[in-house]
């Protein structure tokens, strides 16, 4: 019976390693999976060579120049040495129109461009803002600044972006805010100095310009194409030309607004 039982226990390994038994073997890793390729950011558009000038025209007898009355406020009263005037019409001495917004309307749909990383600066200086119409994209970072003694209050009435309304006192000298959405135009009030206004086009892409003391106005760099232009007075409405431009043509147009 030993022999026997030594028998059995000299062949059971032998048995177990010829079913499977013994050891189990590690499974094989799996092969790793090949790393997926990084998403192609969006290309940047290339800017273009082409130009669109030319100046913007007041025909007619310009409105008489509105004065402004500061008595209200000491410190603005104490800014100015004589009589101040509004900006709602502005003729210049060549017969041109001041704060004329004129930008491209139609004819870059489907580009991206890059929001700028500057900001773009609105004074309150004088008891006025300055500029009186501006420009910027959506997203672009809008610094206001009060060089004023006194207490502004900055309302601004957008129809497709969020509003505000920001007070700053004397001692508060910048603030910094943005509009995600394009739109134009945005007008910008002060509830305290009621004859303040400002205008703001926000779009989204860089070519936009605003007439000023010669009444000329530039878009540049702008790819070969055809685009609608428009030309935009916060009294005298609007008004659009189609101009074609090829790479590194330079076109010119012009507008008129007559009086009323």
């Amino acid at each position: 019976m030993k022999k026997i039982h030594a028998l059995s226990l000299m062949v059971l390994p032998a048995v177990l390693v010829a079913c499977g038994g013994g050891e189990p073997k590690a499974p094989s890793p799996a092969p790793a999976a090949a790393p997926s390729a990084p998403a192609a950011a969006p290309a940047a558009p290339v800017k273009g060579t082409a130009s669109v000038t030319g100046t913007v025209a007041f025909q007619g007898q310009a409105p008489k120049a509105e004065a402004i009355s500061m008595n209200a406020d000491p410190a603005c009263q104490k800014a100015h040495s004589g009589t101040v005037y509004g900006d709602t019409v502005v003729v210049n001495d060549n017969g041109t129109l001041r704060n004329v917004f004129v930008h491209v309307k139609a004819g870059l749909e489907g580009k991206q461009y890059p929001v700028p990383s500057e900001p773009v600066v609105v004074d309150q200086m004088g008891c006025r803002y300055s500029p009186h119409v501006l420009g910027m994209m959506a997203g672009q970072t809008l610094k206001i600044l009060n060089s004023d003694d006194t207490l502004h209050n900055v309302h601004a009435l957008p129809s497709k972006n969020e509003q505000f309304n920001i007070a700053m006192p004397k001692f508060m000298k910048e603030k910094e805010v943005t509009f995600k959405t394009p739109e134009t135009m945005i007008k910008v009030k002060c509830e305290v100095h009621p004859w303040m206004s400002a205008w703001i086009g926000v779009l989204d892409h860089p070519y936009f310009s605003v007439s000023g003391e010669t009444g000329a106005f530039s878009l540049d760099e702008l790819p070969a194409g055809t685009y609608t232009v428009e030309a935009w007075h916060e009294k005298y409405g609007t008004q659009t030309q189609e101009v074609t431009v090829g790479d590194g043509e330079a076109k010119e147009i012009a507008f008129t607004f007559t009086a009323q």
